[in-house]
């Protein structure tokens, strides 16, 4: 997609070529735009590609034969531990990346109650727990329009982090609540099923029907391709499939599949929010790369990563033709441990030429997933989805091993590394450093951690995280009685915990997840918006300044 813009890049930084070619890397990328900020909005897109290895990166460029848009913008390297650990969870990457702050493992947009990882600081136990504000919501208070998209739920870790806050990534009830209330203008991405209530695993639990809230906020809010391609609405919000999205090459495979790219996704995402004069945020998750590489499936890793790629081209292309806008790309932690060369190459990988690698790769149709799901339930096509996968010519032992595998999607994507001599040394995460890609004005370079990139965008953007935390996030309780109101909270209905201030003759009723209160001031209701979203932890709440302000 070409987008029609006046303003123009301008200008190569003597500073940025010198500091990159002494971080070891080539200086082809480092054009950067001088702009007057005062009369051009500024824009940021970040892109996180998770659980992506360097490994995965490698393994995907070698399948495509040629460069990825990455390549192009690669500035340096950035360290993935968490406040507990050297591996962490996507829930304290994420954290870290969108409020600057270590986390807990499964913990989103809260400070951390442990903290022993050497040189990550510690936390004042008071402060345990707390919310910090994210840089989507400084961008809104800012007056920016923003947007999350992601081939997950949309209420997955990573998307959530740069969106909301709870004490546990799978409150998805919760999470998905506030991303209704922060008002954001673009939301594309899976995850239906926990707008609404209804009998699923990941519907909505507090009775609340999120789509007639999507509805009234007036969102476009469509299901399909066509219908996001077609949409001219200033506020879109996309949900594609009742959970995630399928990987790209099942996507592409099925000639019924209604579902967009992540490109697709991404670009329309740039199109409606660049409509803003004051600027955008935008956050782009390729998710599943990491839901592959937890499975060992090589195909669906080189999939999500190459689908990823194109939405990169996407917002690198925007970033040219406008001149203000910063662009991230970065994995939130490595995965699997993926490596091209296994036991097997031990003595021989001298010798062995690219083609070994990636030939069996190119067999296969589809992922592990989308083979699978052409399974008849007595396994009697066993050998044509097999070949599905790639694994063709299987011999009389492959083929009884796999009509008896009890975990067969493990045991065909063994059989097919095996075959394209791939290593991975786990199931789960990995705590090496990632590389970092960016491009634009202001752009971070060189060895970085991930708590530094909320910084780098906040300041891009213009303004300050902590003010944004001190604006969105009072501790209720505490501000209430200091003016003299009683506090309590009501858990009657424990899916719609509300916080309750009263004095004289007025009521305040702030329920949480949303941006919401409900005022009773002589006998009289009414209902006032608020800035940001009220956050219960678990055992306190925390509102905007907004609210203490009708107190008075």
């Amino acid at each position: 997609m070409k987008y029609k813009l006046s303003k123009k890049a301008a200008g190569v930084s003597v500073a940025a070529a010198v500091a990159i070619s002494s971080f070891g890397f080539a200086s082809s990328n480092t054009v950067t735009e001088a702009k007057d900020k005062k009369s051009e909005p500024t824009n940021v897109i970040m892109m996180v590609k998770d659980g992506t290895s360097a490994g995965a990166t490698t393994l995907a460029r070698w399948y495509k034969g040629e460069d990825l848009a990455m390549d192009e913008i690669l500035v340096g390297g950035m360290h993935t531990h968490s406040a507990e650990s050297a591996i962490t969870d996507s829930a304290p990457a994420g954290t870290a990346m969108a409020t600057g702050h270590k986390a807990n493992d499964k913990v989103l947009g809260l400070l951390p109650a442990v903290v022993n990882t050497p040189g990550v600081e510690p936390v004042d136990p008071e402060d345990a727990l707390d919310p910090v504000a994210n840089v989507l919501e400084g961008a809104e208070l800012l007056g920016k329009s923003t947007g999350i998209i992601s081939t997950s739920e949309i209420q997955h870790a990573t998307p959530a982090a740069f969106s909301a806050h709870a004490p546990l990534r799978y409150d998805y009830d919760d999470i998905a609540e506030q991303q209704v209330y922060q008002d954001i203008e673009v939301v594309l991405g899976g995850g239906k099923a926990s707008l609404a209530p209804g009998e699923g695993r990941n519907a909505r639990k507090d009775g609340e029907n999120l789509l007639e809230v999507i509805d009234e906020n007036g969102y476009d809010f469509v299901e399909t391709k066509e219908e996001l391609l077609n949409s001219t609405s200033d506020k879109l919000w996309g949900s594609f499939a009742p959970s995630a999205l399928a990987y790209d090459f099942d996507r592409q495979a099925a000639k019924d599949s209604e579902e967009p790219s992540l490109a697709d996704m991404t670009a329309k995402g740039i199109e409606t929010l660049s409509k803003d004069e004051d600027g955008f945020f935008m956050f782009v998750e390729g998710s599943k790369v990491d839901w592959a590489a937890h499975a060992n499936d090589p195909i669906g890793i080189i999939s999500d990563v190459l689908a990823f790629d194109e939405a990169v081209a996407e917002a690198v292309e925007f970033a040219k033709e406008d001149g203000n806008t910063m662009v991230i790309v970065v994995s939130d932690h490595g995965n699997s441990g993926i490596t091209m060369g296994n036991v097997n190459t031990s003595g021989t990988y001298s010798s062995i030429p690219v083609s070994a690698y990636i030939d069996p790769l190119k067999k296969a149709e589809l992922t592990v997933e989308g083979a699978l799901s052409k399974l008849k339930e007595d396994r009697s096509n066993m050998e044509e989805v097999a070949a599905l996968y790639g694994l063709d010519n299987l011999t009389a032992n492959e083929l009884e091993a796999l009509k008896a595998a009890e975990d067969l999607g493990d045991l065909m994507a063994d059989m097919l590394s095996e075959r394209a001599n791939l290593g991975f040394t786990t199931g789960g995460h990995t705590g090496e450093d990632v590389f970092l890609y960016a491009y634009g004005p202001s752009k971070p370079m060189g060895l970085v951690d991930n708590t530094d990139l909320a910084g780098e965008m906040a300041e891009h953007l213009g303004f300050d995280l902590v003010k944004v935390t001190d604006e969105l996030f009072v501790n209720a309780k505490e501000a209430f009685e200091q003016k003299g109101f009683t506090t309590r909270i009501d858990d009657t209905d424990a899916e719609n915990v509300v916080f309750v201030a009263e004095k004289d003759n007025i009521k305040i009723e702030l329920p949480e997840n949303k941006d919401l209160a409900y005022v009773t001031h002589n006998k009289k209701s009414y209902e006032k918006t608020l800035d940001g979203v009220t956050v219960f932890n678990g055992s306190e709440f925390f509102v905007s300044q907004i609210a203490l302000n009708m107190s008075k």
